[in-house]
């Protein structure tokens, strides 16, 4: 049986009351039910074309608009509407930094049900464009085709592409010509490996048939101008491979590390991979404070240098370390946050369920000549006992950067148990913080709370939060 039509509707004169969930914003339909809506700001007053209908939503698009909202701006990007990477590109900036404080501010009022401080003014940075230190394309031998490009009723011969997924669909990327996320040499050596590839009849990856050459691309910059560059090869073409990874050689010298993976399973994650180094080393080095952190193509690091390093300075500062601390650093990662703090510490513990980020971890505290921290592996709810605090003492400070996720029930209830005088909860994700900070309220006040926009352009923010223990 084929899926149930969908009888669209078009609703008109409706107002966009709201920024919503994953980027997209919220207007009332004369029923009374939520419409969401992407490409569209808070104050624009559309036509709206619906295309999916729930008991309580629905979900559409704008087909007209009436009036254009005061914090409507023109999009910097010309990708911007096909691309679903920066969806509040077309959204004053100063607007963006007020619904990334609201959104925080509801997930801790509403899911946490917790009495809240005053927030701290959210974090922004100075740049909004070009931040990012980490990019990932795809190439595909069938690209998307913009509704404009189709509409025009030109025949494109040349359906190869390099660029980033059109979302909820894995098969389909779009061509990417200019990106703001990252900044120069990005575009120019993206542009030049789908040139190149075209010009030499190289064939890019079909992902339905699992076939092809060229399968993805990453690259990374690094504050200090350091540049990696990897390319995952679906088929070991050594002649084919050869030819690009010279090419690439002879047009970007500047590039620091140039590595490659040979991939031919069904997924393109380069985890369980082998990395091969063609030219340079196999790491690239970022600096903060006088830090400095190797990253290799597998490394963990903030993707956004500038603002890790505020991110950082707030966790620290909300830490109030003395020098004699004993400090926790749960889900540490490559270790970077316990070695920002560890001058201001006596000792920081870093626990972490990835061998592979101990071991950067390791390296990075001895390049920085840092002897105060000691790294751990094993999965936190597991690892982090009774057994453990005994051997390696009882915490001041806890510092928690979970995943997505948040916290494991069983972590929580350890961090209740051996009750630290304070606890900084880093969260990328402050529904699930939110949750946690329930857990402890009975225990902990929150006493200190600053968002932090990491990524500009989005709807994602970071949160820094400062519980400390209710005097009884």
């Amino acid at each position: 049986m084929g899926r149930k039509r969908t009888d669209k509707i078009i609703f008109e004169n409706i107002r966009v009351l709201d920024a919503g969930a994953k980027g997209v914003s919220v207007a009332k339909a004369p029923d009374g039910k939520v419409i969401f809506i992407p490409n569209v700001v808070p104050g624009d007053v559309i036509d709206v074309q619906t295309f999916k209908k729930r008991k309580a939503y629905y979900e559409g698009k704008a087909v007209h608009f009436h009036q254009y909202s005061e914090d409507r701006i023109e999009p910097r990007c010309p990708h911007f509407g096909s691309c679903g990477g920066c969806k509040w590109q077309n959204m004053d900036y100063k607007k963006q930094l007020f619904y990334k404080n609201q959104e925080v501010y509801n997930n801790l009022k509403r899911i946490g049900k917790i009495d809240l401080p005053e927030f701290e003014p959210i974090a922004g940075p100075e740049e909004q464009f070009f931040y990012r230190n980490k990019m990932e394309f795809s190439f595909s031998n069938a690209r998307w085709m913009t509704e404009a490009e189709i509409q025009s009723g030109v025949e494109y011969e040349n359906r190869n592409a390099l660029g980033f997924h059109i979302p909820k669909m894995w098969d389909k990327i779009l061509d990417i010509t200019d990106c703001y996320l990252q900044e120069d040499p990005s575009n120019a050596i993206r542009n030049e490996i789908r040139d190149f590839a075209n010009a030499n009849n190289l064939a890019f990856f079909n992902p339905r048939e699992h076939s092809g050459l060229l399968r993805t691309l990453m690259i990374r910059t690094a504050s200090t101008g350091e540049i990696m560059v990897l390319i995952q090869f679906f088929e070991d073409d050594k002649a084919a491979r050869e030819l690009v990874l010279d090419h690439l050689i002879a047009k970007f010298p500047q590039i620091t590390s140039l590595q490659y993976v040979i991939n031919s399973k069904a997924n393109d994650t380069l985890y369980d991979q082998d990395v091969i180094l063609y030219k340079g080393r196999d790491y690239i080095l970022e600096e903060m404070e006088g830090l400095k952190f190797s990253i290799n193509a597998k490394s963990f690091y903030q993707t956004n240098s500038a603002q890790a390093y505020e991110l950082y300075k707030i966790t620290r500062e909300f830490a109030g370390l003395t020098g004699k601390e004993l400090v926790y650093d749960l889900y540490t990662g490559t270790g970077t946050i316990a070695q920002f703090v560890s001058k201001m510490a006596g000792k920081v513990i870093g626990v972490e369920a990835v061998p592979e980020a101990i071991a950067d971890a390791k390296v990075n505290a001895e390049r920085n000549n840092i002897t105060n921290c000691e790294f751990f592996v094993g999965d936190m709810k597991v690892v982090f006992n009774d057994e453990f605090i005994s051997t390696h003492g009882h915490p001041d400070v806890i510092i928690t950067d979970p995943p997505r996720d948040g916290m494991h029930k069983d972590v929580v209830d350890q961090i209740l148990k051996i009750a630290p005088q304070k606890v900084v909860y880093v969260s990328c994700n402050s529904a699930t913080q939110a949750r946690d900070l329930a857990l402890m309220d009975a225990d902990y006040e929150v006493t200190r709370v600053r968002p932090v926009d990491m990524f500009p352009q989005t709807h994602h923010v970071e949160n820094v939060v400062l519980l400390e223990k209710r005097k009884k």
